[in-house]
């Protein structure tokens, strides 16, 4: 029996929305880790555009212990948790019917990018709202940070949904 080579067909590569949620996962695993969020506040400066980008970039930020003891991890860690599981459902649920009509990839790196951002969104407000001492006003001021962090972020979840299938 010979062995031939198959030519490989779309159903090889990862989907838009799986990539992109692995993206997520990746940007909150990294950037709001513990040694990430201590290096970006002693090494970066505040008022440039560069250490702002940096120290936002961190906002999801998770711990491994809880500073307070009432807290358990899970509260403390509730925003980027909520995050990725957001970021994952919005990509699964968003970008399908758009993609299935236009064929060019600029709607998938769109979609990615504001399923991100609506993620961030969503995710401050209710982490806010789910979290001890949650008001509506602090979660709406909460809210304008996390579609901050969304907008300047979701480019990259966006960049790692092109090219996935629908």
């Amino acid at each position: 029996m010979a062995l031939t080579n198959r030519p490989r067909t779309v159903a090889a590569y990862g989907t838009a929305a799986g990539t992109g949620t692995l993206a997520a996962l990746l940007l909150v695993a990294v950037c709001g880790s513990p040694m990430y969020v201590g290096w970006v506040q002693d090494h970066t400066d505040p008022t440039g555009a560069g250490g702002w980008f940096l120290r936002l970039l961190a906002w999801p930020a998770w711990r491994l212990h809880a500073d307070d003891p009432s807290q358990g991890v899970l509260a403390t860690n509730l925003r980027a948790i909520l995050l990725v599981v957001l970021a994952a459902a919005l990509l699964y649920l968003l970008p399908g019917p758009q993609v299935a009509r236009v064929e060019s990839s600029g709607s998938q790196f769109f979609s990615g990018w504001g399923a991100y951002a609506l993620a961030a969104g969503c995710t401050a407000l209710l982490a806010t709202l789910l979290g001890p001492h949650g008001s509506l006003f602090a979660a709406f001021q909460a809210a304008s940070t996390g579609v901050t962090y969304g907008f300047f972020a979701g480019w990259i979840v966006g960049l790692a949904s092109l090219g996935g299938r629908a």
